[in-house]
């Protein structure tokens, strides 16, 4: 996860990341855009208590969306792992068992999973190219639209909360930051994403309910 000027976030949710109960283990890698507030002492904290919690960051960022993919490449470089989340710190997992129940679920066919938070619990819709995925992702990074958490049907709308990916695959998912769609390309996708989501509500989807 990227994070700036977030150390309340922080305080109050990750904990909930690093405590997740998933037997073959796993990192949680936090990265820094050069923040102005507590956020590099609280991670700092942090790290004293959890050994899985590893910290970088970006040194002085500007441009929002290449400030962003920079970001997550920083990330990616220091994962090991072969499957990586693209989380957020403002969407605090709702059990421990969270990370394990993604793993019992997931499509390992597809090549990009998106996650929603919802009342019902998470919800897993598959991917199988980074070509599929492709306006989601633009549309989500340009703030076309407000994201409201936890709104009843976010997945209609594309309104995606996190990213599971290949690592090896990451690469041409953070490439769609980059891009500058036109207004008009901008309103294709939306309706492109609202259509296909309504028509396909129980294709390649997956609820994983709270306890």
């Amino acid at each position: 996860m990227t994070v700036y000027d977030q150390d309340y976030d922080l305080r109050e949710n990750l904990p909930a990341f690093l405590e997740q109960k998933y037997e073959p283990g796993y990192e949680v890698i936090v990265v820094d855009e050069s923040s102005t507030d507590e956020t590099p002492d609280v991670l700092k904290l942090l790290k004293n208590d959890y050994k899985h919690l590893y910290t970088t960051f970006l040194p002085k960022p500007t441009y929002y969306v290449k400030r962003k993919m920079q970001s997550l490449n920083i990330g990616l470089k220091a994962a090991k792992n072969d499957w990586v989340i693209f989380a957020n710190a403002n969407h605090k997992p709702d059990g421990d068992y969270i990370l394990q129940a993604i793993d019992d679920t997931l499509d390992f066919t597809a090549e990009v999973v998106l996650g929603y938070l919802t009342k019902k619990g998470i919800k897993l819709q598959s991917f199988d190219t980074c070509q599929e995925v492709k306006d989601y992702i633009i549309r989500k990074e340009r703030k076309i639209q407000k994201v409201r958490t936890r709104k009843r049907k976010n997945y209609r709308f594309g309104r995606y909360d996190f990213i599971i990916i290949r690592k090896r695959l990451a690469i041409e998912i953070l490439g769609y930051y980059e891009q500058s769609p036109s207004f008009w390309q901008r309103q294709a996708m939306r309706w492109h994403i609202f259509w296909k989501n309504l028509m396909s509500s129980y294709e390649r989807i997956t609820y994983l309910p709270k306890e």
